[in-house]
């Protein structure tokens, strides 16, 4: 199945609640939120207070995704304002191991991320224990950047081994996704969409997401 994730930092933030009824309205399955400390990446964008502010107004799954430099220390804080899944990079702890089951003993679902500059290999031992694998196919910090195709290359070895291991896996794509290129990334494996821009900046976003589902349908991944 395909799961379209409007991310929030796209939106208009004067107006959150009507910009995340109007994603909701349109049929997205998760809000992608992009949490940013100005140290791991050098942006800042918002804390566990919005997101519980928002967490009470929509149903939606809330896609946490921390771009800090320490994801533990700040984990159980967005836990208890609504996250739904906890993903950290593998480039901002030193045992990413260890943080990953720190996060999974909290009993919420956990995955991990990758920046383009990542090996493939860095993620591989977690397949078989990653709730979500989320493969940047922009550089993290900042919205509205070009995609980088070439990243979908990571997407296809995660979809190659999650099958020989019979895991459905959850494999995430964020960074400059739209519908004119959501075909390449389910031919590689995606099955998590994470769209900025091309959802928040429309004025017709079922029209974007009901392209990218078609998109999927007639492209789902070559192997």
């Amino acid at each position: 199945m395909l799961y379209i994730a409007p991310s929030l930092l796209a939106a208009d933030f004067s107006d959150l609640k009507g910009e995340i009824s109007r994603m909701e309205d349109a049929g997205a399955n998760y809000l992608h939120l992009d949490v940013m400390d100005g140290h791991f990446v050098p942006n800042i964008s918002y804390g566990a207070g919005v997101v519980a502010d928002i967490r009470r107004h929509t149903n939606m799954i809330f896609d946490v995704h921390l771009m800090i430099s320490d994801p533990l220390r700040y984990a159980d804080s967005f836990i208890k304002a609504g996250a739904d899944i906890i993903t950290f990079h593998y480039e901002a702890v030193n045992n990413p191991m260890a943080v990953f089951k720190a996060i999974k003993e909290r009993e919420i679902p956990c995955g991990i991320a990758i920046s383009p500059k990542t090996s493939v290999e860095a993620v591989l031992p977690f397949v078989g224990l990653a709730d979500m694998i989320l493969v940047m196919t922009v550089e993290p910090g900042f919205g509205g950047q070009s995609f980088m195709p070439e990243c979908l290359d990571k997407v296809r070895v995660l979809r190659r081994e999650a099958l020989k291991m019979g895991i459905n896996l959850n494999i995430e794509v964020d960074g400059g996704i739209n519908a004119e290129n959501a075909a390449y990334c389910t031919e590689a494996g995606a099955n998590v969409l994470v769209a900025g821009s091309s959802l928040f900046k429309t004025k017709k976003p079922r029209t974007v997401m009901s392209a990218m589902r078609e998109a999927a349908k007639e492209h789902p991944f070559i192997g």
